[in-house]
């Protein structure tokens, strides 16, 4: 039996935390859009603009947060971003019992969360790489995923029970109390923690603002990375409506059904995390990365075929359970393989730049997808995702054999 390593009372810390917002995001999944249909009667157009608004300015808003978290020490900066999510999700509730609640409202909130969780990702990625060895990072980073996925199992299915017994707010409140427990476990955590020198620099300049995107683009591993992950990301997310317009539209599947269909291959997820960290002591981390880069991208083009009935159920079961078993293996091992690969003292603003990147690009995918099924239908749509993906490992092969080293960042305690 593998005796299971320990990351020290810091990381168990950090990971409850993680495990409870990430919980709270997965009850509320689709939320607003439940809220703005159920509560507000908004138009499709409206539900799919409130969707892409969100990342979209969100990610705008975010974009000079990244440099001013690299100045900052990391824990503060988490622990406010969680009470920004908080409160900003706790005046949905609020407004709904004050009959107030209004369609700018949710649109403001989605904003105000999608820029804060952009900013917590980015201080948590770099606070994670100074609470966690360099050797353990993968053990970390498994673990987050494991725990992502099983958050994914259990919690859209729990949250559309408790919509349908107490209402769509219901899950909002159980998200923004997920984000309190986040914060109170990151205070837990305790310690000391460095500060870069450079936090006393008054101001941002310009040239700060685009830093984290200037690091990547000249950087030779980090490129050909980001354009990788952020198609996938972006193709799989703008293709979700359309399934959905197409399962429970022309094909009559149920909504049980079509959550059943997106639930149960998320165990592929965790089954993909745990065998991260095998297949990389055995194989290596490029290589893992290659292969599992590249059998993820083989999967979308197999939504094409879905038919009516129970063929056409586990058809779609089958793909997503190998499209989220190949992620499973592929993200933590990415997730590790950045951070080293990224300097200390530009972590926090290549996170930043990352996500900002990846929000902006499934905004505009997703609208993009959705003009074009209108066009041509949408299982041509479908399909021409489905071929664009089959193209995407090729950036991961243009970085494979370049390694940069990491300088070392001059830092001062506090």
């Amino acid at each position: 039996m593998v005796k299971r390593q320990s990351l020290g009372s810091g990381f168990r810390w950090l990971w409850a935390s993680y495990a409870a917002s990430t919980m709270g995001t997965w009850l509320a999944f689709d939320a607003f859009p439940l809220i703005a249909i159920l509560l507000l009667h908004a138009e499709p157009a409206e539900v799919s603009a409130l969707a892409a608004a969100g990342l979209a300015v969100g990610a705008v808003v975010a974009v000079p947060l990244g440099p001013w978290v690299e100045f900052r020490r990391k824990r503060p900066v988490m622990i406010a971003m969680d009470l920004v999510r908080f409160a900003a999700l706790s005046t949905v509730p609020v407004a709904y019992l004050l009959d107030l609640l209004s369609y700018v409202q949710l649109l403001v909130v989605s904003v105000v969360v999608a820029a804060a969780n952009i900013t917590f990702r980015a201080a948590s990625g770099a606070y994670l790489k100074a609470l966690v060895p360099k050797e353990k990072l993968l053990i970390a980073n498994g673990r987050f995923e494991s725990t992502t996925w099983t958050a994914t199992v259990l919690g859209p299915p729990l949250g559309g029970a408790a919509i349908g017994l107490l209402g769509p707010v219901t899950t909002v409140i159980a998200n923004a109390v997920s984000f309190l427990l986040s914060a109170l476990g990151i205070r837990a955590i305790g310690g000391t923690e460095q500060q870069p020198r450079s936090a006393g620099t008054p101001g941002l300049r310009a040239v700060d603002l685009f830093e984290g995107w200037r690091y990547v683009m000249t950087h030779p591993v980090l490129r050909p990375l980001l354009f990788n992950t952020i198609l996938v990301n972006g193709l799989i997310m703008a293709t979700s409506p359309l399934l959905a317009v197409l399962m429970l539209g022309p094909l009559g599947f149920a909504p049980w059904q079509y959550g059943l269909a997106f639930g149960l291959p998320c165990v592929g997820g965790i089954i993909g995390s745990r065998l991260a960290r095998p297949l990389v002591r055995r194989f290596g981390e490029q290589q893992v990365m290659l292969i599992a880069g590249a059998l993820r991208a083989c999967w979308l083009l197999g939504l094409v075929f879905i038919q009516p009935g129970v063929a056409g159920l586990v058809v779609v079961v089958a793909v997503e359970f190998g499209m989220i078993t190949c992620m499973g293996v592929f993200n933590p091992v990415f997730a590790t393989y950045r951070l080293k690969q990224t300097a200390t003292d530009r972590v926090a603003r290549v996170l930043s730049a990352w996500t900002v990147s990846s929000n902006a690009t499934i905004a505009v995918l997703t609208v993009l997808w959705g003009v074009l099924a209108g066009i041509i239908g949408t299982r041509n749509a479908l399909l021409i995702a489905g071929v664009l993906m089959l193209m995407t490992p090729l950036l991961l092969l243009s970085g494979r054999h370049t390694t940069r080293h990491e300088p070392v960042p001059t830092m001062i305690s506090v």
